[in-house]
C-alpha cells in the first residue's frame, strides 16, 4: 500500500510539473509549426513521451523544463518533415482589385493558423509579456517559416525566450559555435521579413474597435471605412485574395453579395491582437462566419484578417458555435 501511494503521489507531482509548462511550451510549439491546433497536438505528443521517458530522466544531466523542451523540439522536428510552409495571403500574392471571384480556396495547411492568446501567454512580467505577444503576431509567425527547422528552434530560443547559447546547444545536441552560426543565419534571414504589426492595445484603441464593430453590425460602410488606414489591408484566408488600401476595401464591401448583413461580434484575442467571432444570421440563429484579427497603428484600423474556418476555430477559442438571432453581443469565456 505504501508503495502504490508512492506511485500516486510521483504520477502526481509528473503531472503538475508537467502542466507549469504547458502554456510557454504550446507558444513554443505554435512559433514552431504555425498553427493553434498543431502545437496544441505537439505538446500533447510531447507530454506522451515525458511520461514514457520519465524513468530515464537525470535531473543532474539537464533540467526538467530542458528535457521537456528537448522533446517538444523533436516532435516538431518530425512534424515540420514535409517541408509545407505556412503563409499569409499578402505572403502569396500582390493586392487584388476589388471585384468578383476568389479563385479556389487553399487547403488549412498553406496558412498560419490563428491561436488564442490565453493558451500560449504565460509571462507575469509586463515586459516579458509583451515580447511574447509581438512574437506570436501573424507577421512573426509568417516571417519564421522562412527558416529551416533548426534555424527556428535556435532563434525562438535564443530571441524570444531567452535562453543561453549552451542550453541550446545542449538540448539540440551540438555546440555552442553552431548555435550562434544558426541564430545569426536566422536573425539575417528575419531582418529581410516585414515584421511591421499594431500597437499595443490601449483604451483609445479599444474605443476605435468599439466604434467600428459597431458600424460593421449596422453595415454602414462610410463609417467604418473612415476608421480604416489609407493603406489597411484586409484578408480572407483559406482564399490567397487581398485588398490593400482603405478605397479598396470600401468598394469590396459596397459590392458584397450580403451575406454579411446583420452580423454580430464576439470578443475575443490571438496572436497578441484583439480578435472578434464574426456571426451572421442563418435561419433562426446566427452561425459562426469568420475569426477577425485585428492590427491597429496610427490611431486607424491597419489591418484586418478574416479566417473564415470559423465552425472550426471557434471551439478552439471558446466561442459558441451559434447565437440567438437577437444578436445581443457577448464576451466569450
Amino acid at each position: 500500500m505504501v508503495r502504490r501511494l508512492g506511485r500516486v503521489s510521483v504520477t502526481a507531482e509528473i503531472d503538475v510539473r508537467l502542466e507549469e509548462h504547458r502554456a510557454a511550451l504550446t507558444g513554443y510549439c505554435y512559433r514552431m509549426l504555425g498553427s493553434g491546433s498543431e502545437a496544441e497536438d505537439a505538446v500533447q505528443e510531447a507530454f506522451v513521451r515525458a511520461w514514457r521517458g520519465i524513468d530515464s530522466f537525470r535531473a543532474g544531466r539537464a533540467s526538467f523544463k530542458t528535457w521537456l523542451y528537448a522533446i517538444a523540439t523533436n516532435v516538431c522536428f518530425d512534424m515540420l518533415r514535409s517541408g509545407q510552409r505556412r503563409a499569409r495571403p499578402m505572403d502569396l500574392s500582390g493586392p487584388a482589385q476589388p471585384g468578383p471571384g476568389l479563385d479556389a480556396p487553399l487547403p488549412e495547411t498553406a496558412w498560419i493558423q490563428p491561436v488564442p492568446d490565453s493558451r500560449v501567454l504565460s509571462a507575469a512580467d509586463p515586459a516579458e509579456l509583451a515580447v511574447e505577444r509581438e512574437t506570436i503576431r501573424l507577421a512573426f509567425v509568417a516571417a519564421l517559416q522562412h527558416l529551416r527547422p533548426r534555424q527556428r528552434a535556435v532563434l525562438i530560443l535564443r530571441d524570444v525566450l531567452r535562453w543561453k547559447a549552451d542550453e541550446v546547444a545542449g538540448l539540440l545536441d551540438t555546440s555552442v559555435a553552431s548555435v550562434n552560426s544558426a541564430l545569426q543565419r536566422a536573425r539575417t534571414t528575419m531582418q529581410s521579413r516585414d515584421l511591421s504589426g499594431g500597437e499595443p492595445l490601449g483604451d483609445e484603441q479599444r474605443k476605435l474597435l468599439e466604434r467600428y464593430i459597431a458600424a460593421f453590425e449596422r453595415y454602414d460602410v462610410y463609417a467604418l471605412t473612415a476608421l480604416l488606414h489609407e493603406d489597411a489591408t484586409m484578408s480572407m484566408p483559406p482564399f490567397a485574395w487581398w485588398l490593400r488600401g482603405r478605397e479598396h476595401i470600401a468598394t469590396a464591401l459596397r459590392g458584397s453579395d450580403g451575406s454579411c448583413h446583420g452580423s454580430r461580434f464576439v470578443p475575443t484575442a490571438a496572436n497578441g491582437v484583439p480578435a472578434y467571432g464574426q456571426y451572421v444570421p442563418r435561419g433562426d440563429a446566427l452561425v459562426p462566419w469568420a475569426l477577425v484579427l485585428f492590427d491597429v497603428r496610427d490611431g486607424r484600423i491597419a489591418g484586418m484578417c478574416s479566417y473564415l474556418s470559423a465552425s472550426e476555430l471557434f471551439p478552439l477559442f471558446g466561442l459558441p458555435l451559434a447565437l440567438p438571432l437577437d444578436g445581443a453581443r457577448q464576451r466569450s469565456g
